[in-house]
């Protein structure tokens, strides 16, 4: 009869933490290994996975990236994100930058903000393997999002996999490779609400190697991670001076900045300053239809498109509800055996933004007088996503819905 051992078993024999060992179940780099329940049960027989990196490192084809020494250009790191464009000219910006990485990078960009997953993994998979050290970080992090939206969640943990070894092999490189590393791996934890990596160095360090445009977007993860520490004041004063100091001319990290504004505000129950960020956001990403922000944040911006977006752009609103449930879905696939959390996935999106709301500290009355519905309204929403939740007070529904 075959034996198998715990996460702690497993993390003591091969000496790395629990955290590794869940993360290496949970994208499928451990043949053999069930889940039960929160956790994983690891045949005993189970070697240690390898380094991705040093395997392909003995191939004939190993990416010369790899090797030690030189700095990042970072011509091929996100070049959208890192572009001062003009409104409406977004897609122009990316055909016109040059043919080959940059260019298909910077359109696998346009694709994915644009709410066009498809598109950008197909343009995204390619670079994968790229000897470009920009090009291939940034692919992994589209190519991982992109299939979290279209429900390919095995290639998202492959890709999100890789992120986390290029920043375990970072040391060995540049200052401004691991840079590179940590902003990309960072980016992709921290907006799935994820453990950062355990390699992970400190903001401050590598911070002043980034351009302007990806220093901005970092500044925004940054003030997200600090939301979901629940300080809201520090996260919302990050994304002021972050704007303040230029970031407001790179469109991509602009949107994402006040969007989580709004999240700051909303939690310190100031729905005039919320609204003042997510109407920016919208003006901005608008006239290039950069919507899947929109749709990624809906569930933490405390209904605040229900009050500022549907009765003006209703279209527009169902279409970031439907990348709102294509995006979440993807979202908890990954997050929830990563985590051990249970992430509900059926209440509606109204019934989620009213709970996030109670969790908050807003009453029904509050969130009735914000959505322009009754009371009454809210209670019978709330009750309802607390009998899906099987929690029975709003104490109850808080460490749920903030954890």
């Amino acid at each position: 009869m075959k034996s198998y051992l715990s996460i702690r078993e497993a993390a003591e024999k091969w000496g790395v933490s629990e955290r590794r060992i869940n993360q290496y179940c949970a994208e499928g780099r451990i043949p053999g290994a069930q889940r039960f329940g929160k956790s994983w049960a690891i045949p005993d027989d189970a070697e240690k996975p390898g380094d991705p990196r040093r395997t392909r490192r003995q191939t004939k084809s190993a990416p010369e990236e790899m090797a030690p020494g030189g700095p990042l250009d970072h011509t091929n790191l996100m070049p959208l994100m890192n572009t001062a464009f003009a409104s409406g000219h977004c897609r122009e910006a990316a055909e016109g930058m040059a043919a080959g990485p940059q260019r298909d990078i910077a359109l696998a960009e346009y694709h994915y903000f644009s709410g066009q997953p498809e598109a950008a993994a197909k343009e995204a998979e390619p670079y994968l393997t790229s000897p470009d050290r920009g090009a291939r970080l940034s692919a992994c992090l589209l190519y991982a999002y992109a299939n979290l939206s279209i429900g390919e969640i095995p290639r998202a943990r492959f890709a999100l996999g890789e992120l986390n070894t290029f920043l375990d092999a970072a040391g060995e490189q540049s200052p401004q490779f691991r840079a590179a590393s940590a902003f990309i791996a960072s980016t992709g934890a921290v907006l799935l609400h994820l453990p950062l990596p355990e390699e992970m160095p400190e903001v401050e360090s590598f911070l002043p190697l980034l351009p302007p445009g990806l220093r901005a977007f970092a500044l925004y993860v940054q003030a997200h991670y600090l939301y979901l520490k629940e300080e809201y004041a520090r996260s919302a004063g990050i994304v002021e001076a972050t704007l303040a100091m230029g970031a407001a001319n790179y469109p991509i990290p602009a949107i994402y900045l006040h969007l989580v504004a709004v999240m700051d505000y909303m939690s310190l129950k100031q729905p005039d300053r919320a609204e003042v960020h997510l109407l920016t956001a919208w003006e901005i990403a608008r006239p290039d239809d950069l919507i899947e922000g929109f749709g990624e944040h809906h569930g933490l911006l405390g209904a605040m498109l229900e009050a500022a977006i549907k009765p003006k752009w209703p279209k527009d609103f169902k279409r970031i509800i439907d990348i709102t449930y294509r995006f979440s879905s993807g979202w908890r696939r990954v997050h929830n055996p990563i985590t051990g959390h249970d992430v509900a996935d059926d209440l509606t999106t109204t019934e989620f933004s009213m709970a996030m709301l109670a969790a908050r500290g807003w009453t029904n009355q509050e969130i009735a007088e914000h959505l322009n519905v009754s009371a009454n309204t809210v209670k019978r929403h709330i009750s309802e996503a607390m009998r899906k939740l099987n929690v029975e007070t709003r104490k109850e529904l808080k460490q749920y819905m903030l954890r």
